[in-house]
């Protein structure tokens, strides 16, 4: 199998080189070969049967360019390490975001805590590796509700505009808060206004430096789709129809409840139950299952750690559901201790197959969680602060 950088920064980091430096359409045939020589280390041959399937085109909005620009004059490898920290770093400091939008009072130690297992996790662990630009929107849009929480609207809008550079993570949770704003509008409107000026500003921006930009780019999704063969995940494990409609479920309890809970403050329980809830639904219904999506969840596990108590206390359906998901948490690690305890009695080339074991859990884990939210909805909400604990 090719072996090259294996960066996914690497075709957005080329593509905006030779599009600002030498005026060449990042999007064009030429240059997708040309990223598949870095990112692979040789062009893909589709009669190879272990040859990848992801060209690893240029099938980003063009705007991701501007925020590449200023790293264009380094040598990759400079860049590659400096977006490694970077990406730690934004990581360590959305934990703490997402801890206050979910109102959940963490110590020091506890803090910690959380950050060491977040870090330590597969799905981060994979999106590090990789260096996908998911581990950037997911801090930059916990930036964005931390600072709608504290009254920054127009600042709140403008960093969820830039959050767009992944649109299938970050429009969800945009179209939501649109909806948010028509609560109140007198007061929220500022929300929306840094929005849509921002986004006009990076698609009127796009469109002087690539003209028709939008069409390759609607293009060039559509072949991603095609070569990569994404599903969601309720497709992967229902099959088309029935995961078509699970999808149109969860995507109707969202417009139904984000209309009910308009009005509510950003501060509230409503609030932060609903942000949970797109974000944990925006995972099931991408249509690829990638694992270092799940970064998403810190919000939704928050929520639910948050209200412990009072989704515990109900009844032998929902402990069961609760348990569930906090085993299915916990195995990647108890997994992972397994396959190493066994590497101790068995050779390393009869468990080559075991590394799967820790990840089992994993693809099934955003339904489990959104399952838990949506038959929990009325409790998320209800519960008295005062009878959590806070440790």
């Amino acid at each position: 199998r090719p072996r090259g950088l294996l960066s996914d920064l690497y075709p957005r980091w080329y593509g905006a080189r030779e599009l600002l430096l030498h005026h060449r359409d990042p999007y064009g045939p030429d240059i997708t070969l040309e990223i598949e020589r870095g990112y692979y280390g040789r062009e893909l041959n589709s009669a190879l049967p272990g040859d990848p399937k992801d060209k690893q085109a240029f099938a980003y909005p063009i705007f991701v360019v501007f925020f590449l620009a200023p790293t264009l004059s380094q040598p990759f490898g400079k860049v590659q390490t400096g977006f490694y920290w970077l990406l730690i770093g934004l990581t360590v400091l959305s934990i703490p975001l997402w801890a206050s939008l979910a109102q959940m009072r963490m110590t020091f130690l506890l803090t910690i805590a959380i950050i060491l297992i977040v870090i330590g996790s597969f799905q981060f662990i994979q999106g590090l590796k990789l260096q996908q630009l998911t581990l950037l929107v997911a801090p930059l849009l916990a930036i964005a509700l931390a600072l709608l929480m504290r009254g920054q609207l127009l600042t709140a809008g403008a960093i969820l505009a830039i959050a767009l550079i992944k649109p299938q993570l970050s429009l969800p949770l945009a179209a939501w808060l649109l909806v948010w704003t028509v609560g109140d509008f007198k007061r929220r409107w500022r929300l929306a206004a840094g929005f849509l000026l921002a986004t006009s500003i990076l698609m009127a921006g796009s469109e002087v430096i690539l003209s028709g930009w939008l069409t390759k780019f609607y293009l060039a999704v559509l072949d991603y789709r095609r070569y990569t063969g994404g599903e969601s995940i309720p497709v992967m494990f229902l099959g088309r129809s029935l995961g078509a409609l699970l999808e149109g479920m969860l995507i109707g309890c969202c417009l139904v409840l984000s209309w009910r809970l308009r009005k509510h403050e950003g501060t509230s329980r409503e609030f932060a139950a609903m942000a949970a809830l797109i974000l944990s639904v925006t995972v099931v219904i991408i249509p690829m299952v990638a694992l270092y999506n799940q970064v998403l969840l810190l919000l939704p596990m928050f929520v639910i750690w948050r209200a412990r108590a009072v989704l515990w206390a109900p009844g032998k359906t929902s402990r069961t559901l609760l348990a569930t998901a906090g085993a299915w948490c916990a195995w990647p690690w108890i997994g992972a201790l397994l396959v190493l305890i066994a590497k101790t009695f068995e050779p390393s080339w009869a468990l080559r197959s075991a590394w799967s074991v820790p990840l089992s859990s994993m693809l099934g884990f955003p339904l489990l969680v959104t399952m838990v939210i949506l038959l929990n909805w009325r409790r998320l909400n209800d519960y008295s602060p005062t009878s959590e604990p806070t440790r």
